[in-house]
């Protein structure tokens, strides 16, 4: 127990749920009506295509995944990862909390019409119009791919990278094209990607990749 939680001890970083669902959960039970609408007329001209269900759902996928690879494979790039993610899912949190805000683009789905409309059909019903600004689900889309790009472990591979890069770029148009968000809540996380990015990946990257290549080679 002890050599497991040496080697395994920064799972320490996942309690971070225990702040953030309770926070997040709360939001959805308390903003239901007297929030802001997110629209803009760039929202009019996307149509509504439940198949993009598949990337918007394979985003937990895709989240996951990153943070239990480098969990298990650099706890470095592990920590870098979890800062970048948590960092805009708390500053969503708070966005939230004191700018309630929401949609009015969700459009009436016919579950019996094929397998995707069914699982938007549990989409909606999971999940609330409300707390979209910025959209995590772009956020953290961005992160993942950022941290997949960055890492030292996956210099060199090139399918993954560009999966990766396809992956992020297909979930980010499902949140339009779903109409669970607005164009105007894709821009903001994109913006709070770039902010916080530098924090993360800055300047002092390069120096740290070379101490994790380092001690993977030796």
């Amino acid at each position: 127990m002890k050599n497991l939680l040496k080697k395994y001890g920064h799972i320490w970083a996942m309690g971070y749920g225990f702040i953030y669902l309770p926070w997040f959960l709360y939001l959805e039970r308390t903003v239901v009506r007297d929030y802001t609408v997110m629209h803009v007329k760039l929202d009019d001209f996307i149509p509504f295509n439940e198949y993009f269900v598949i990337p918007y759902l394979l985003w937990f996928l895709y989240v996951a995944g990153a943070v239990g690879y480098f969990f298990f494979v650099s706890r470095q790039e592990y920590y870098r990862l979890c800062t970048f993610l948590f960092t805009g899912m708390t500053v969503s949190l708070l966005i939230c909390t004191f700018f309630p805000n929401g949609t009015d683009l969700r459009v009436p789905v016919d579950s019996g019409k094929n397998f995707c409309s069914f699982l938007v059909s549990l989409v909606h019903a999971a999940d609330t119009s409300t707390n979209v600004f910025p959209s995590i689900h772009v956020y953290n889309s961005i992160g993942v791919h950022a941290a997949v790009m960055k890492s030292a472990m996956l210099q060199g591979r090139t399918g993954v990278r560009r999966f990766s890069f396809l992956l992020m770029g297909a979930i980010c148009l499902s949140t339009m094209f779903l109409k669970q968000h607005s164009a105007m809540d894709v821009m903001g996380a994109v913006i709070l990607a770039y902010i916080v990015y530098p924090f993360v990946y800055g300047e002092n990257y390069a120096r740290n990749r070379r101490f994790v290549q380092r001690k993977v080679l030796g």
